[in-house]
């Protein structure tokens, strides 16, 4: 039997933990005259906590268990025991969930970065024993308070893949291909359209381990931003896209002609968001190994006025320009042309230890290091060490309120 292994929009049931309830309570002790009220306080009901983790990528565990209910606090007791708190019910969800309240429609959170918490239903306070009530006037109080109420409420999570380019195009333009050639990224890659039924997110990483997220999204039809097909549940996952790249199947596969198919992918971009329109694009003409691709392209830009980005994910293709006879061919040409025009538009900062605010002092300055100590100076020219005075640490409890 099959099931679902991808799910990114759910409703689920929220409730918090009710607060405990405060103790009616008298020291009843031998030897112990007049012993007084020592009704302890009940514990706080536990809060339902969302946190954003890059350990999911579905919203499918929420799909089969949709009750996310907090503890209950423990009433309080004699003795001036207080009941322990309810425990706090934190439920992992992936980077890019928007939660919205069912009912109203209201924003509650929009969850986008890792460890990024967002307490949906917060516990009920924890009630007073009748320890708090005495007075000089009132030397043996009865009173006591019930715990809080718990918050319940209704929510609709939706996910919007988080990636700096989202690639867009028709089924089998090859997309996936695209994605396994420039990351680690294992998409099912076949000979026939829709092999992707949901985004698969890839990581490109370049020298200086700068790295850029890449999602693939389903393939587009004619339609989409319409509702055609489940065209506008794949083309809100390019809502996050800091970079749109159109996949341009230049072969024409079935009789496709991709000048055609270009046309018709951005004005389902612009029904869809006149604001995806404005952010920067990339246009790719793949599989420019194959014959009918070399005599297309030609035409697309006369068509388009665009100069696309001509590459092949061909693995055996070490030179596209000369196997394709595109040296007349003025626009950027192969998969190491596309990562750096990706990496001008997003920029994204190095991670290398390398990478210094300041250039490194030029090697031919370094002292000699070859005695038995080395100079202080030299270690100016050891840029993976960080030499920078850590800053202080605050007190841990300056500034808290316990």
């Amino acid at each position: 039997m099959k099931t679902r292994t991808f799910i990114d929009q759910v409703e689920v049931e929220v409730r918090s933990g009710k607060g405990g309830d405060g103790s009616s309570s008298f020291r009843r002790e031998a030897l112990v005259a007049f012993g007084g009220p020592d009704g302890g306080d009940g514990g706080r009901g536990g809060d339902v906590v969302l946190r954003g983790s890059t350990h999911v990528n579905s919203l499918i565990s929420l799909y089969f268990d949709p009750h996310l209910f907090a503890e209950d606090g423990v009433a309080g007791s004699g003795g001036r025991c207080f009941g322990r708190r309810g425990k706090d019910l934190v439920v992992d969800v992936p980077c890019g969930t928007l939660v919205t309240d069912a009912l109203t429609g209201l924003v509650v959170a929009d969850i986008t970065s890792p460890g990024q918490k967002v307490v949906v239903a917060k516990g009920g306070a924890g009630g007073f024993g009748n320890v708090h009530f005495k007075s000089s006037v009132n030397q043996a109080p009865t009173e006591h308070t019930p715990g809080g109420a718990s918050e319940e409420r209704r929510l609709k999570l939706e996910l919007k893949t988080i990636a700096d380019a989202g690639l867009l195009g028709f089924p089998n333009a090859g997309k996936s291909s695209l994605l396994t050639c420039l990351s680690s990224a294992t998409p099912k890659v076949a000979a026939y359209p829709f092999t992707t039924i949901n985004p698969i997110v890839g990581t490109i990483e370049y020298a200086d381990y700068a790295q850029v997220r890449m999602a693939d999204v389903p393939g587009i039809i004619e339609g989409a931003s319409k509702g055609v097909g489940l065209g506008l549940a794949f083309l809100k996952h390019l809502d996050r896209s800091r970079v749109l790249v159109y996949v341009i199947d230049m072969a024409g596969t079935d009789n496709r002609k991709p000048w055609d198919d270009y046309a018709v992918l951005a004005k389902e971009i612009a029904e869809y968001s006149e604001e995806l329109t404005g952010r920067p694009f990339l246009v790719v003409a793949n599989k420019m190994d194959r014959a009918a691709a070399r005599r297309n392209l030609a035409r697309f830009v006369k068509e388009t006025g665009v100069t696309p980005i001509a590459l092949s994910c061909e693995p055996s293709l070490k030179d596209l320009r000369e196997y394709a006879d595109l040296k007349d061919y003025a626009g950027p040409i192969g998969l190491e042309a596309f990562k750096e025009e990706l990496r001008r538009i997003v920029n994204p900062k190095p991670r290398a230890h390398l990478h210094l605010d300041e250039a490194p002092p030029p090697l031919s300055e370094m002292p000699d290091t070859t005695g038995e100590e080395i100079p202080a100076e030299a270690l100016r020219f050891a840029t993976f060490l960080k030499l920078d005075k850590p800053k202080k640490k605050a007190h841990p409890s300056r500034g808290n309120i316990h």
